[in-house]
Parts: C-alpha cells; sequence; structure tokens
C-alpha cells in the first residue's frame, strides 16, 4: 500500500497513515506487542484519520449526535510487533454507504506488512445508541474517499 498521508496534512487521501510507537504497556514481559493492542492501534488511526477531515470524536457526538461503533472486525496477524518498533498504521475507505462504512487498515514497520485488518462501522445516534444516518456533509467527504 502507498501511504501518503500523515496528520500533519490538510489534504486527505484515500489512503492515510499515522505513526505511533510500541511502548512497554503495549508488550508482554517478552517485549512482543499483545494482540488486544493493535485494536488500540487500529482504532486511534481511524479516530486520526476522521480529526483530519475535521471531525474530531466530540464534535461528532456534539454537533451531529454521531458515533460510529465497531460492528465487526477481522485481522490477520502476520508479523509481531516489538518494543520500541516505529508503526506505521493505515486506513483506507472501502465502502461508504448511508450509515455504515467498511475499512481496510494495516499495519507496517519499515514497510513490513505485520497485520492487515478489516473493521466495519456502524454510525449510531450519541444519544440513543441507535443506527442513524451519517451527516450529508461528511457522508459526502467519505464517499469522495471510498475506493471504486
Amino acid at each position: 500500500m502507498n501511504h501518503e498521508n500523515s496528520t500533519m496534512s490538510s489534504t486527505v487521501t484515500p489512503q492515510f497513515s499515522w505513526m505511533t510507537r510500541v511502548y512497554w504497556e503495549d508488550t508482554g514481559a517478552d517485549g512482543v506487542v499483545y494482540h488486544a493492542r493493535y485494536v488500540a492501534f487500529i482504532e486511534r488511526a481511524r479516530t486520526e484519520w476522521m480529526r483530519t477531515m475535521g471531525y474530531g470524536q466530540e464534535r461528532m457526538r456534539q454537533e451531529y449526535d454521531l458515533v460510529f461503533a465497531v460492528r465487526a472486525m477481522r485481522m490477520d496477524f502476520l508479523r509481531p510487533a516489538h518494543l520500541d518498533d516505529a508503526l506505521e498504521v493505515s486506513v483506507v475507505l472501502i465502502r461508504c454507504k448511508h450509515a455504515s462504512l467498511l475499512l481496510a487498515q494495516s499495519i507496517r514497520r519499515d514497510g513490513e506488512l505485520l497485520l492487515e485488518a478489516e473493521v466495519q462501522l456502524a454510525a449510531l445516534s450519541a444519544r440513543r445508541f441507535r443506527p442513524r444516518a451519517i451527516n450529508s456533509a461528511l457522508y459526502d467527504r467519505l464517499k469522495s474517499l471510498e475506493l471504486s
């Protein structure tokens, strides 16, 4: 995957990347990343991806009564990450519907693919936690990033 974006860019491209590092809190005593921490890494990348578009979590919740919840997740653990590794976590929007998103995510270390994930998100009302449509401005922005 060619990652052309970072959280510092004002232009959002279909492929978004966010950098992080592995700390002791992410590993077992052996210095290998605990499998559940990968979920946290890809969650943070999704949050930063939305933030670069101007839709931080609190803004979506307060202004649009919108939150995204993970409905389904499939992860393939290909190689382990280790203490102090610099990781590139990517987000690619595969499909945008009015009340759901399908994302492909990956984690790489120096270009080596460590993890692939497919994440389905449901759009929910922040107040009622019931399905709702994504507001039109965000929907249009997301639709423009969808892979064809």
